[in-house]
C-alpha cells in the first residue's frame, strides 16, 4: 500500500467542524491525491490581511476552535505534530479548521518513540529541539501556545533560524532550565554542548500586554512543560466565557447567534480574499 495510507485512514475518521473535511481520495500508480473542502485563507494569511493586529475577541474565538478541534483529535489518540498558522485554514464565516495532517500519528500510549523531525522549527517545544523522541499531546500544546502569542502580538514568538537560536530565544523568555525546573536536563548531551546563558524567566504579560489574567494563565499552561503535561486540551477559561458544551462535534460555533467575529483593528478591507465557494483544495502526497 501507499505509505500515506495510514495518514489517510486517520483523516477519514475525523468528522468535526474544526477539522478540514476529506471529500475524495484519488489513487493512481504515481501518486495519491487527497481532495479536501475549500477554505479561503489560512491563519497566516488572515494575520497579514488584518495588518497583524487582531481583535482579542477574535483571538479567543479562533483559539476556542483550535482547542476544540485538537481536543477531538487527542480524544481519539491522534497527534497533529505540525501545528503552525499555515496549517490552520479559515473560511469566509470565520470557521477555523485543522489541516495538513501529513505528520500526524495515532497515539496508542501516553508517550511513544517517533522521529524527532516532526514540526516546523518556530513551533517546536524545547524537549523535541533537544532530541527527545518520547512525547505525547504536549507537543501539540506548545504549538498552540506559540500560535496564541502570535495572534495576540502579531509576531512569531520564537523565530529562530537554527535549533540553537530557537532554544536560545525560548530560554531567554521562559528561563534557562535547571535540574530543579527540568529534572535530568543537566545530563542531556545536546543541552550541555550548547552551554546556554542562565536566563531568568520574564513575565509573559510584558511581552503580550493585550492579554488579561486568564489569557496569560492559558499561555503559561500551554508553554510550560508541567502545564503542557497537565493540560487536557479543554477549550475552557481564558478563551471564551460562553458555555458551548451542548454543541455536537460537527456543529460550527457560529451556529450560535451570540458568536460573531468583530472587525479587527488592523482591518484592510475584507480579511477574506478571493472567495471560491464550492471549490476543493487538493493535496498530493507522492
Amino acid at each position: 500500500p501507499h505509505p500515506a495510507v495510514p495518514a489517510v485512514s486517520l483523516l477519514k475518521n475525523l468528522k468535526h467542524a474544526n477539522i478540514v473535511t476529506l471529500h475524495d481520495i484519488i489513487h493512481t500508480e504515481r501518486c495519491l491525491t487527497l481532495v479536501f473542502e475549500y477554505l479561503d485563507n489560512d491563519l497566516k494569511q488572515y494575520l497579514e490581511n488584518c495588518g497583524n493586529l487582531m481583535s482579542v475577541h477574535n483571538v479567543k474565538i479562533f483559539m476556542f476552535q483550535l482547542l476544540r478541534g485538537l481536543a477531538y483529535c487527542h480524544g481519539r489518540k491522534i497527534l497533529h505534530r505540525d501545528l503552525k498558522p499555515q496549517n490552520l485554514l479559515i473560511n469566509e464565516r470565520g470557521e477555523l479548521k485543522l489541516a495538513d495532517f501529513g505528520l500526524a500519528r495515532a497515539k496508542s500510549v501516553p508517550t511513544k518513540t517517533y522521529s524527532n523531525e516532526v514540526v516546523t522549527l518556530w513551533y517546536r517545544p524545547p524537549d523535541v529541539l533537544l532530541g527527545s523522541t518520547e512525547y505525547s499531546t504536549p507537543i501539540d500544546m506548545w504549538g498552540v501556545g506559540c500560535i496564541h502569542y502570535e495572534m495576540v502580538t502579531g509576531r512569531p514568538m520564537f523565530p529562530g533560524s537554527t535549533v540553537k537560536e530557537e532554544l536560545h530565544l525560548i530560554f531567554r523568555l521562559l528561563g534557562t532550565p535547571t535540574e530543579d525546573t527540568w529534572p535530568g536536563i543537566t545530563s542531556n548531551e545536546e543541552f550541555k554542548a550548547y552551554n546556554f546563558t542562565p536566563y531568568r524567566a520574564q513575565p509573559l504579560i510584558n511581552h503580550a500586554p493585550r492579554l488579561d489574567s486568564e489569557g496569560i494563565d492559558l499561555l503559561t499552561n500551554l508553554l510550560l512543560s508541567e502545564g503542557r503535561a497537565a493540560w487536557r486540551c479543554h477549550p475552557g477559561a481564558g478563551v471564551t466565557p460562553l458555555s458551548l458544551s451542548p454543541l455536537c462535534p460537527d456543529a460550527s460555533i457560529f451556529s450560535l447567534k451570540e458568536i460573531q467575529l468583530q472587525k479587527d483593528p488592523g482591518h484592510r478591507g475584507s480579511a477574506f480574499q478571493h472567495s471560491a465557494r464550492g471549490k476543493n483544495r487538493r493535496q498530493s502526497i507522492f
